[in-house]
């Protein structure tokens, strides 16, 4: 459905929807996958819309099988996506530390829901660690980029396979089951690549050129540390250049959230309200959770008198705000596991921290 607002046309559709649209307009042709809930709008929409421009959808018979026909894909030089949920992540591991070894570019897509175990399908935050840490063996990192609106479910698609392609990694975009199924009006901005389309590096068949080979095994001499090295350089330049997050709120901001996702958008409510009633909060997202913005997690516990971290889990980015800065006195949490925490609830808390800090009111 089109909406016409001030001119400019907006497109309502549900986040998981948004993210195929993005995928598509960035030249992504190439969908495998296997039903999971809450993300299988994503292998539904990719069914019906690649075929007619010329791509291919395919449905594996598992997670495991998806990852392999990513790599295979993705060496053959093709814009690439999978998406699943946190069991299907699991069984995806070890083909993704193959191919960050190898240095393939893919997107993959987790609209997590409740574990650990086959846990449920409401949503959650609980896998961040899986995401942010390189859930796999072998020390990898990927790019995961956190949306926490549908236009962000579409924009921040396009810019994964831009980060996966400039890389030669995969890049994860991390959701959750409310940004997925929600609809909300977004505008479909054109794709501006940043990077450049060829791969020379590609399997495109050996006719006529040098002999190419890509691989993840490391046998002689030394050779493997001489490549984990160069890996860890790429990760680096990551954490120097691709930092994303939003300051919301800030000036004067007492009481710091930190948040992401769903998590973050429920506490622009409550901000919203705790400012009319006088309080100086505001809130820095991180947009990329790797790399993470802890540059500026440290300067604002440097200048605020809290620092109140929000997830739909149990306390996982809580360790990474605590790695970003030493004011560890200053950090509170508060956590939902596999629930949405409620403007009240945030508001409340909000509350707490400024009668104890003495903030406005």
């Amino acid at each position: 459905m089109t909406l016409a607002a001030s001119g400019i046309s907006r497109e309502l559709m549900k986040g998981n929807e948004a993210i195929c649209v993005g995928a598509i307009a960035a030249g992504c042709r190439f969908y495998y996958g296997y039903p999971i809930t809450p993300q299988n709008d994503i292998p539904e929409y990719m069914a019906a819309h690649l075929p007619p421009i010329g791509g291919m959808f395919l449905q594996a018979e598992s997670e495991v099988a998806t990852i392999n026909f990513l790599l295979g894909a993705s060496a053959s030089g093709k814009r690439v996506m999978t998406s699943s949920s946190g069991p299907g992540i699991s069984l995806m591991q070890e083909g993704l530390s193959y191919m960050a070894g190898m240095e393939l570019p893919a997107v993959i897509v987790n609209i997590s829901r409740s574990g650990p175990g086959l846990g449920g399908i409401a949503p959650s935050q609980g896998d961040y660690f899986q995401a942010v840490k390189g859930g796999g063996h072998g020390g990898y990192r990927m790019p995961v980029l956190a949306p926490h609106s549908v236009q962000e479910m579409y924009s921040l698609t396009m810019r994964a396979f831009d980060l996966s392609d400039k890389y030669r990694n995969p890049a994860m975009i991390l959701g959750d089951a409310v940004i997925g199924q929600m609809k909300e009006p977004f505008v479909p901005t054109p794709y501006l690549p940043t990077v450049s389309a060829e791969k020379p590096w590609a399997l495109t068949g050996c006719a006529g050129r040098e002999r190419r080979i890509v691989k993840s095994l490391y046998l002689k001499d030394d050779e493997i540390e001489v490549h984990n090295w160069k890996l860890h350089r790429k990760y680096t330049t990551m954490q120097k250049e691709e930092v994303l997050y939003e300051s919301y709120c800030m000036d004067g901001a007492r009481v710091v959230i930190v948040a992401f996702g769903t998590a973050a958008r429920v506490s622009k409510t409550a901000i919203q309200v705790a400012r009319r009633e006088g309080i100086p909060v505001g809130m820095l997202r991180p947009v990329t959770l790797f790399p993470f913005p802890s540059r500026e997690v440290n300067e604002a516990a440097g200048v605020a008198d809290a620092i109140l971290v929000i997830e739909m889990n149990t306390g996982q980015m809580l360790e990474d705000v605590r790695m970003s800065t030493r004011h560890h006195d200053k950090i509170r949490f508060l956590g939902k596991p596999c629930a949405i925490p409620t403007p009240e609830e945030i508001l409340q808390e909000i509350r707490r921290l400024a009668g104890e800090i003495g903030a406005g009111r």
